[in-house]
């Protein structure tokens, strides 16, 4: 166990804002991709690192997976949305979207630091990163080396799901990475037919977020038109859809200048930092 590497910043990016949980299915990638969509409708110049490397989803969410992206051989260029979203992700380096990325943690670990490090965002006021679910080589490489203004997590109330999806606030904990709150999605479901709520998934707590002592951001319930939508272009939303993000987007920014008003190292964690952590690994250029 070696100490905590030092925080590469980039001075063209001002926040950065990691979406994660500790499990898979909870809705993780729509949260990212609704809210760098609202936080570019109000004028904000927005960036989207995909990091769930093996499962990528952002380009086909935000309609760009025709595209490629391109490198001159030292950087990376990411490719731009219908609302000038910039967007890194291994799928837009893949031929073929359906190609399963077969490669081990230390590899995994090295891409993100690439997408990070190699790629020209310009400048930018938000760069929203997608998580694995986990805490993989992925998360650890990401925590270590890029200094997040602060993290959402997404989870769905379920007792078991609370349980995984405190290892990773855990985590974030140790590697001395702020928590901004919680994403609770599908308490309820909306019916298609006649717009009634009803209950989904549910824990028997009034909010799941509380059991994690974190704020609640947002809730999200469960709508047919996004579950079974091919992307999430903000031209098509619906605008129920369109209020919950911008409430999101909202809340975000709230716990932001919340975060920013406490002295660095300071802010409030589920856990206490450590001051120890794994070694970064290394891999070959992508």
């Amino acid at each position: 166990m070696g100490p905590i590497p030092e925080k590469k910043p980039n001075p063209s990016i001002k926040r950065v804002i990691g979406v994660i949980s500790g499990k898979g299915g909870v809705g993780k990638s729509m949260v990212a991709s609704l809210l760098a969509e609202s936080l570019a409708l109000r004028g904000n110049r927005v960036g989207i690192l995909d990091a769930d490397i093996t499962g990528p989803s952002i380009p086909r969410m935000l309609g760009i997976n025709a595209f490629r992206g391109e490198s001159d051989g030292e950087h990376l260029f990411p490719v731009e949305n219908e609302e000038g979203i910039k967007v890194i992700s291994i799928n837009l380096f893949n031929e073929d979207e359906d190609t399963p990325v077969i490669w081990r943690g230390p590899l995994l670990a090295k891409v993100i630091d690439q997408f990070w490090s190699d790629t020209i965002w310009g400048d930018l006021d938000y760069l929203i990163i997608d998580f694995p679910p986990g805490t993989s080589d992925v998360a650890l490489t990401a925590f270590q080396t890029i200094p997040f203004a602060g993290l959402v997590v997404v989870a769905t109330p379920q007792d078991y799901v609370s349980m995984i999806v405190r290892k990773s606030i855990n985590m974030a904990g140790m590697l001395k990475t702020p928590v901004l709150g919680v994403v609770e999605n599908m308490r309820t479901m909306v019916c298609p037919h006649c717009g009634t709520e009803t209950a989904l998934f549910d824990d028997g707590s009034q909010n799941g977020a509380q059991r994690m002592g974190l704020p609640l951001l947002a809730s999200l319930p469960w709508r047919k038109e996004l579950a079974q939508s091919r992307s999430l272009r903000w031209s098509e939303l619906s605008e129920a859809v369109k209020k919950t993000a911008d409430g999101l987007a909202s809340e975000v920014e709230l716990a932001l200048a919340e975060a920013g008003k406490a002295a660095t190292g300071n802010i409030a964690t589920p856990v206490a930092a450590s001051s120890e952590a794994t070694p970064q690994a290394t891999a070959p250029h992508v």
